[in-house]
């Protein structure tokens, strides 16, 4: 399902983003988290109390958030509050991810034998990259629904998947790589029953 918050927009005649570089990065580090937790805008800005738009221009860098407000935020993402500003360096963003460490991500709706591992992520830029290594287990349950905004790529690294882009099903085994616009319905539709694992890299505009 196509993310609910993907079409949200104001017409505020805010300052540029690039204008407010802690603004920018405090949004950025909020919009990663929430989306890492698989939370839309709506489900974030409810619980913490504040509007849909409100929220939308905290992650845009639009404007500058009462500590208050980012206290609610930090404290329905369950995370301390220092950890929301701590992108906000001066320096090139660098994310290194040692062998077996990348962060594993529990989505909401996620199915059954579907892991997810974070490899890294790029906090500023206008596009955000998030790359998964993503293991299938032996009773993993297929599954060719997933949509999104974006471009995804992905490489095969170990198994065999039959992958349903659309209209369309490759039969991708190692070495294989498949690269598609990702708002069409896709993901694993035939599953071999022995462990499959592959790269999914994730491309979308950030905001």
């Amino acid at each position: 399902m196509q993310d609910p918050d993907a079409d949200l927009g104001t017409g505020s005649s805010a300052p540029d983003p690039a204008d407010r570089p802690l603004e920018r990065a405090l949004g950025n580090q909020i919009r990663l988290i929430r989306r890492q937790q698989d939370l839309s805008i709506s489900d974030l800005a409810g619980a913490a109390g504040i509007s849909n738009g409100m929220l939308s221009k905290i992650e845009n860098g639009a404007i500058s958030a009462s500590l208050t407000t980012l206290q609610a935020i930090s404290g329905v993402l369950q995370v301390p509050l220092s950890s929301l500003f701590a992108s906000f360096e001066d320096r090139q963003d660098c994310s290194y991810v040692a062998a077996g460490q990348g962060v594993l991500i529990d989505r909401r709706g996620t199915k059954v034998g579907h892991m997810y591992h974070l490899l890294g992520a790029v906090l500023r830029g206008e596009v955000v990259v998030e790359p998964y290594l993503i293991t299938l287990s032996e009773d993993a349950v297929a599954y060719a629904g997933f949509r999104h905004s974006g471009v995804e790529f992905i490489y095969m690294l170990e198994g065999e998947v039959h992958y349903r882009h659309g209209s369309t099903t490759d039969h991708l085994q190692v070495g294989d790589s498949l690269l598609f616009d990702s708002s069409a319905l896709h993901g694993p539709e035939h599953l071999s029953g022995a462990v499959a694992r592959y790269l999914s890299i994730i491309v979308y505009p950030r905001g």
